[in-house]
């Protein structure tokens, strides 16, 4: 604890009710100023939580911690491709169980916002789109065709339907007081001409057809037609403005940070940035503003996109990937969201007047019914500000926004954060090792006699895209064969095999030996992989392994961006000359998947193959890993360490908690152990873990586990890792620390499971050093630390 002392409180660990919502219906519409609710206009915060991207029991948990950080609201996509994974065929089970978890926020007496689209973004895979949609012939995504028009209003309207029928709209009683058609289509819609703009009238005519009695809104869409409302989404929405002065002004998309991708390095956003960006949106008139992401999650199974998003979706979110408190943020905001809710009728009931100081410093003044709230707002990226407002003198840092609900007394300054910061660390200090049985992927072993396992799916004499498989696997088998006879003009000492593809992954075998494999980088998806090569006399396999890392998920036109091999070409040099065979219009034979997959090797009911248990084979590629281990003791998150692994996937009780690429590093440069909150905020501003894995721990949650059983752990090592330094971890919070600032309460705590144990260090003074790293500085008081000591009962 440091810097000028308040009073010092202990923790207050408060049992909620839950309340539910009255069954009578809730009236909402709105005007130019804000959502109104029941005749009342509201000041609204909001948080995106993605059903899919936790599980169903961290659900009441993760509302309730978003109720007590100030939330009204919780926002989430509906995910097309999960629903719907094959035509006609509808999953809402588990963790994909929609109108649970709208129930679920429904019991903590919130509302909720249904972004429907069906496309989401979200750097999920596809977009949110199935893959088995592309398929269709004559098929055009998000444009005025048809046949997408009418599938698209097929799963429309069955997730409409689906709400209506559980009373879930706020007309009916529910929660739902928000939906939402598309997304960010204005962003591309110019690549689409005239067929776009038809595109979005016929959204909106489909979306007020459904009369659902709450508002719809279309974000990102400047020309979003009336009564839809158009919002904005961005890290700072202050100066946007929606298209009618009848509209609120709403932030659908407040990014709280910024995803991660493999090869990269790890984002964070300040919580001064985030808190001076809403001070500002509400300075400007803005009254819904929702949080992106409020819990980022994990990306299980195959859900990332991109290409190259990570499993972790932790987004740097006010709640961790683990659904822990991400400190100082969300205290810092939940402050934030309690003094802007305490001036709400001021704010949306009276009339504002701006008065500029110059160099970037305003004031705004907001009066009602002899009331009067105040912002003073610094926006200048270096310099603190000393102005004289209304006869008192107030300094106002650089890149902040301070609130006077009274206009005199500040409360609450974005710069000024007055909430402890947590450092999570991981510890396995009580791990052990794994014992580890093994067996080669079949299809690798099958290709030795020969041939590769499993039932051709298709056969054509071209090289096809990708998603010819329906995305029912990263991996697509490419298999041909080459008569060579003798004199042919390929044969030759020097012969290479080139094989152009705009895949993410490519292993290449000849005659069932491995030749060679190549991975794209982050952003650029088109590769050459050429390798020597020997053929014998008479016929010659050649099967091509593509794999996919999430397909692409955002642009125009991003539906048909090739994935998959586009060409193959045999080289050999002849007196200097280079002689090419292309076999790209060979006949070729398509097979999906491992045949580990395929059989679900990682399933815990199937036993009856026989895995390996002695002469573990390490460091080769496609082998299955298998080993048991026992729940780790206390309520901490658990985490895989795979530490030593290459690239694959990983299941726990047969459950896929998503890819994993450890071998990928992130690039050495571009980190910082400090980051400047202050001035325009960029992905790349504030990074950490350069030259690490991108991603080295892997969640596991609670639910996945078996408590006081043996959980099995299964691996598919694609790249050629190895698995004894794989250790179950868990994650905590080692230390907390703060800045204590005059007049205000400062609450230090560890999570539910834990207590203080020790004071390391106080501070009444000029402390030097950053949370977790502070020293004594010039000029301070000898015996701080001991009066803390005292006072909190901690010696």
């Amino acid at each position: 604890m440091m810097g000028k002392m308040g009073s010092i409180t202990t923790l207050l660990l408060l049992c909620l009710a839950l309340i539910s919502i009255a069954i009578e219906a809730i009236d909402v519409s709105y005007d130019g100023r804000a959502i109104t609710i029941d005749g009342k206009r509201k000041i609204l915060f909001s948080g995106s939580i993605h059903y899919p991207r936790s599980t169903a029991e961290m659900w009441p948990s993760l509302i309730e911690k978003s109720k007590e950080g100030g939330l009204d609201v919780i926002e989430t996509y509906v995910f097309w491709n999960v629903h719907e994974p094959h035509p006609g065929q509808y999953d809402f089970s588990g963790n994909l169980d929609l109108v649970r978890f709208i129930k679920t926020i429904q019991n903590q007496g919130l509302y909720a916002v249904l972004r429907i689209g069906p496309y989401v973004c979200a750097e999920w895979n596809y977009g949110g789109f199935p893959v088995w949609l592309h398929n269709i012939p004559n098929i055009e995504f998000r444009t005025n065709n048809a046949i997408f028009e009418d599938e698209m209003k097929k799963f429309t309207t069955l997730i409409v339907d689906m709400m209506r029928h559980e009373k879930l709209f706020a007309s009916q009683g529910g929660p739902i007081i928000l939906a939402q058609i598309e997304n960010e289509y204005g962003n591309i819609m110019g690549s689409y001409g005239q067929n776009g703009k038809e595109y979005v009238q016929w959204c909106a005519q489909l979306a007020q057809s459904y009369q659902i009695g709450v508002p719809w809104i279309m974000c990102q869409q400047s020309d979003a037609p009336d009564p839809l409302i158009n919002t904005c989404n961005g890290f700072y929405c202050d100066q946007w403005h929606p298209n009618s002065n009848n509209k609120p002004k709403m932030w659908t998309e407040d990014w709280t940070g910024w995803f991660m991708h493999w090869g990269g390095p790890t984002p964070h956003r300040t919580a001064e940035d985030v808190a001076f960006a809403v001070g500002r949106f509400f300075q400007y008139g803005g009254t819904f503003q929702n949080y992106y992401m409020y819990h980022g999650g994990t990306n299980f199974g195959r859900t990332s996109g991109g290409p190259y998003i990570t499993t972790s979706y932790d987004y740097d979110a006010p709640l961790n990937e683990y659904g822990d408190l991400n400190q100082p943020k969300w205290g810092h905001l939940k402050r934030l969201h309690e003094v802007l809710k305490s001036v709400e009728t001021t704010l949306t009931m009276g009339s504002s007047r701006n008065i500029d100081y110059g160099n970037q410093m305003t004031a705004t003044i907001f009066s009602y019914a002899g009331q009067s709230v105040c912002f003073l707002g610094n926006a200048h990226p270096s310099m603190d500000a000393n102005i004289n407002f209304q006869n008192t003198q107030y300094t106002i840092p650089a890149w902040s926004v301070s609130i006077l609900p009274d206009c005199y007394t500040e409360v609450y300054n974005t710069a000024k954060v007055n909430a402890q910061t947590s450092i999570m660390t991981i510890n396995n200090e009580n791990s052990y090792a794994l014992d580890w049985q093994w067996m080669p992927e079949t299809h690798l072993e099958q290709m030795k006699d020969g041939k590769v396992l499993g039932s051709v799916a298709i056969t054509a004499p071209r090289l096809l895209d990708q998603k010819v498989a329906n995305d029912t696997s990263d991996y697509l088998w490419y298999i041909t064969s080459v008569d060579v006879k003798q004199g042919d003009p390929i044969l030759s000492h020097d012969l290479k095999i080139r094989v152009n593809t705009k895949g993410h992954v490519l292993h290449v075998f000849v005659n069932g030996a491995h030749i060679g494999s190549q991975y794209a980088t982050y952003g650029k998806y088109t590769f050459t992989f050429e390798a020597d090569i020997k053929l014998k006399l008479g016929k010659n396999e050649i099967s091509l392994v593509s794999g996919t890392v999430g397909l692409p998920n955002y642009g125009a036109y991003f539906d048909n961006i090739h994935v998959g091999v586009t060409g193959v070409q045999l080289v050999s040099q002849n007196d200097g000359s280079e002689v090419t065979k292309d076999i790209s219009t060979n006949v070729w034979h398509y097979k999906v998947g491992m045949h580990g997959e395929n059989v679900k090797l990682y399933s815990p009911s199937r036993s009856t193959e026989e895995w390996f248990t002695n002469g573990l084979q390490a460091h080769k590629i496609f082998m299955w890993y298998k080993t048991t281990f026992r729940t780790p003791v206390g309520t901490d998150s658990v985490v895989l360490d795979l530490k030593g692994l290459g690239k694959g996937q990983a299941w726990v009780n047969g459950n896929n908690i998503g890819r994993y690429w450890v071998s990928y590093l992130a690039g050495e440069d571009g980190c910082s152990s400090t980051c400047d909150y202050r001035g325009t905020y960029r992905s790349n501003k504030c990074t950490t873990n350069c030259g690490n894995p991108t991603q080295r721990w892997y969640h596991v949650p609670d639910s996945f586990l078996r408590d006081g059983l043996d959980n099995t752990l299964v691996v598919f090592e694609e790249q050629g890792g190895n698995p004894f330094q794989v250790k179950i971890a868990t994650v905590t919070i080692a230390k907390a620390c703060a800045k204590a600032y005059e007049g205000h309460e400062l609450e230090l705590a560890c999570k539910e499971n834990q207590v203080i144990s020790e004071i390391k260090f106080a501070s009444f003074g000029v402390p030097e050093g950053e949370c977790g790293s502070f020293k004594k500085g010039h000029c301070e008081s000898s015996d701080t630390l001991s009066i803390v000591k005292r006072v909190t009962n901690l010696f």
